[in-house]
């Protein structure tokens, strides 16, 4: 008797536990909870200084510019009208910063103060242009015009360079279709996207004036999004040659491909910290019965030593 007592008070013990009683009482769950709430937060910028960035967050459907201190204290909305803002970035000197507004049907390249004050628009309202790109002098951008006017079909599109004193605006590539552009750090090249057929997407390099373009990542896969390190080592790009879209970094020549990180999910554009030790990227994944895009971040030590 006294080898069955612990066996026997285990069983009094179960029989007691208020967790197995509503158990029984309950007959078990009668569903499946599902994620309701969702949020938007796309398109990472950094502040020079490397302690702030800009942000895309959607607000009543509305994409609104937000910024935030990179340890997310101190966050403050910037725009506030009913209106898209997409694609920011923040200006070398960090006084401003540049995105697309798109109302009516309009797509338009307008500038502001790094508080949200002073908007005004930078490229012709009569023209659909997307992706600011700043200059390493801070004088001018580059932008190009929209490829996705008659979706999914992709149209031509060019880049180009914009003097912010002047308005002046010079062709830097022309034919085919040619988006997303980024100087490199000396000012001396700018990467882009190019499609090659229908499905079929690079990144290509070519000098500064838009002369000399070269196929940097040669893939059957879409490649896209460039984005240099400060350093200007390394070119991170967006793809989908594993099947997923996921962030791989590059040699500027090409070489050396290497995946950052493994996601679930769709991540593009890229960009680096000012300090070069990590990147952030928008991830976007269907969730239940909607989907969620949040910017995540990875930390480079294991490539950089």
């Amino acid at each position: 008797m006294k080898r069955m007592f612990p066996i026997l008070s285990g069983v009094v013990a179960l029989l007691l536990s208020p967790s197995w009683a509503w158990g029984q009482r309950t007959g078990g769950p009668i569903g499946v909870a599902y994620q309701f709430s969702h949020s938007v937060n796309d398109s990472p910028s950094f502040s020079p200084d490397g302690q702030e960035m800009v942000f895309i967050s959607v607000v009543s459907g509305k994409e609104q510019l937000f910024r935030m201190r990179l340890d997310g204290t101190q966050v403050k909305q910037l725009t506030h009208d009913a209106a898209d803002h997409e694609d920011p970035a923040w200006s070398p000197d960090g006084k401003r910063i540049a995105f697309v507004l798109m109302r009516d049907g309009v797509e338009q390249i307008q500038m502001m103060n790094a508080d949200g004050t002073g908007v005004e628009p930078l490229t012709p309202p009569d023209v659909k242009t997307i992706h600011p790109n700043w200059h390493p002098d801070g004088k001018s951008l580059a932008y190009c015009t929209d490829d996705d006017l008659k979706p999914p079909k992709k149209n031509s599109a060019e880049i180009y360079s914009i003097d912010i004193a002047s308005r002046k605006i010079t062709t830097l590539i022309a034919g085919g279709v040619n988006t997303y552009p980024a100087w490199s750090p000396d000012a001396q090249k700018i990467a882009f996207r190019r499609m090659l057929g229908e499905s079929n997407s690079e990144v290509f390099l070519a000098n500064a004036d838009g002369s000399d373009a070269r196929n940097l990542t040669n893939h059957s896969a879409f490649d896209g999004w460039p984005s240099w390190s400060p350093d200007g080592g390394k070119i991170a790009f967006a793809s989908n040659r594993g099947g997923s879209y996921e962030i791989y970094i590059m040699n500027p020549d090409g070489s050396q491909v290497r995946k950052v990180a493994n996601n679930e999910g769709r991540a593009t554009a890229p960009q680096w910290t000012r300090d070069g030790k990590s990147i952030f990227f928008p991830l976007c994944k269907k969730v239940d019965f909607s989907f969620d895009c949040q910017i995540y971040a990875v930390k480079l030590d294991a490539f950089t030593k």
